[in-house]
């Protein structure tokens, strides 16, 4: 049986050539990159290589760079860090969207319990931010804004910079999660006005276990870790060097393929959409298909959809494992909650109902991704609906 991987916007996989780059760093060069002799300052040399490159790619300084061990994590220390310096401000107020990723969601949710407010702003049907709502909800105690560039369901882009903007001409402080978007769209932390930023290398074809955290130059945070002085006393502990260097590799590799791999994944989301449009709607109706997000603002290489519940009855479980033993691997929506009986909460947002939101399919590609796989996964998605209804009206 064929299998076709389609959720890219989860994980990606290990691009060869990052593996090559990693491998000497296993066991030839294993020094401690704090260490003052010729071993550690040769792995030190290395480790500061990858943290220019991925500086270079945001438009920042090496020195802004700090290595976490996942975009979680880097979230995490953006938000919390954030909290503790805030409070001996005086300020009292965070804005953050409701569609966030949970390590942000989950962050704010702490952070409250610290006696902090947070506020949520609204979405559309699109799952996009309104600027003037965040506008409306600033006070004079509100220190930070957290509002993601991309989001990992829908793939819906924010107006990132029109909210750093603002946040910059109101004393505000601006913190982004741009692990989905970075490597897929340009990022210019200047121009942007963000403050910090959480990458990470997994979702470019890099290794697993290592994110960044960028912190613009003179913004003060509180550190999460402490020990030893690693990371300029930002996140201490001994860097994974083997995984830093996969991560500067895979982000030379971005920087070398991204406008042509964009202009790729714009062309399979159009052909994944026109398939899905001429294969499937025809069987149940013409509007069975709910498309979330906005086709001119969010990434090429994630279309998001569900099946509207008030036409048809499916179960979206049943239809994801049907999809696997069918040998396509998709997703309902983020990789780190699909574990969860509870319906997306993107979804809910943007005022999907509980049962069409359970039965959505987020299909994401990539690197290797080919037409075929397209096609195939579009014919696969046809009988699987055809399958699980013929089966639900024989009962």
């Amino acid at each position: 049986m064929q299998r076709i991987y389609l959720d890219y916007a989860a994980t990606t996989p290990l691009d060869p050539e990052v593996f090559e780059a990693m491998k000497p760093y296993f066991n030839e060069k294993f020094g401690n990159a704090s260490s003052i002799h010729s071993f550690g300052q040769e792995v030190k040399s290395a480790l500061e290589e990858s943290r220019t490159i991925i500086a270079s790619s945001l438009s920042a300084i090496p020195s802004e760079i700090i290595f976490t061990s996942s975009g979680t994590e880097a979230n995490n220390i953006a938000l919390k860090g954030f909290a503790q310096h805030l409070r001996k401000q005086g300020k009292q107020h965070i804005i953050a969207s409701p569609t966030e990723h949970h390590a942000v969601l989950n962050s704010c949710e702490y952070i409250k319990n610290t006696g902090i407010i947070v506020s949520y702003c609204s979405v559309n049907a699109f799952g996009e931010i309104s600027f003037e709502e965040i506008q409306k909800l600033c006070t004079k105690q509100t220190g930070l804004i957290a509002i993601m560039h991309a989001n990992n369901e829908t793939g819906t882009i924010h107006s990132i910079e029109k909210i750093g903007a603002f946040a910059k001409q109101n004393g505000i402080l601006f913190h982004t999660d741009a692990v989905q978007s970075f490597g897929k769209i340009p990022i210019d932390v200047s121009r942007m006005n963000i403050d910090t930023l959480a990458i990470s290398a997994h979702k470019i074809y890099g290794p697993k276990g290592i994110g960044a955290l960028y912190i613009r130059r003179g913004i003060e945070i509180e550190p999460l870790f402490h020990g030893g002085g690693q990371e300029r006393g930002k996140r201490a502990g001994t860097e994974a060097v083997p995984l830093v260097i996969g991560f500067g590799k895979a982000t030379m590799l971005m920087n070398q393929h991204r406008e042509e791999e964009f202009l790729r994944m714009k062309l399979l989301k159009s052909l994944l959409k026109e398939k899905l449009v001429k294969e499937i709607s025809p069987l149940f109706g013409n509007n069975i298909l709910l498309f979330n997000g906005n086709d001119e603002t969010s990434l090429s290489n994630i279309l998001s959809i569900s099946i509207d519940c008030s036409q048809i009855s499916i179960d979206g479980e049943m239809l994801l494992l049907n999809m696997d033993m069918n040998g396509v691997a998709v997703s309902s929506g983020s990789a780190c909650t699909s574990g969860s009986i509870e319906p997306s909460h993107v979804l809910l947002a943007m005022k999907r109902d509980i049962a069409t939101t359970k039965a959505t399919l987020r299909f994401s590609f990539g690197r290797w991704t080919s037409e075929q796989e397209i096609l195939s996964a579009v014919a696969i998605l046809k009988r699987s609906l055809v399958n699980l209804i013929h089966k639900k009206s024989t009962k």
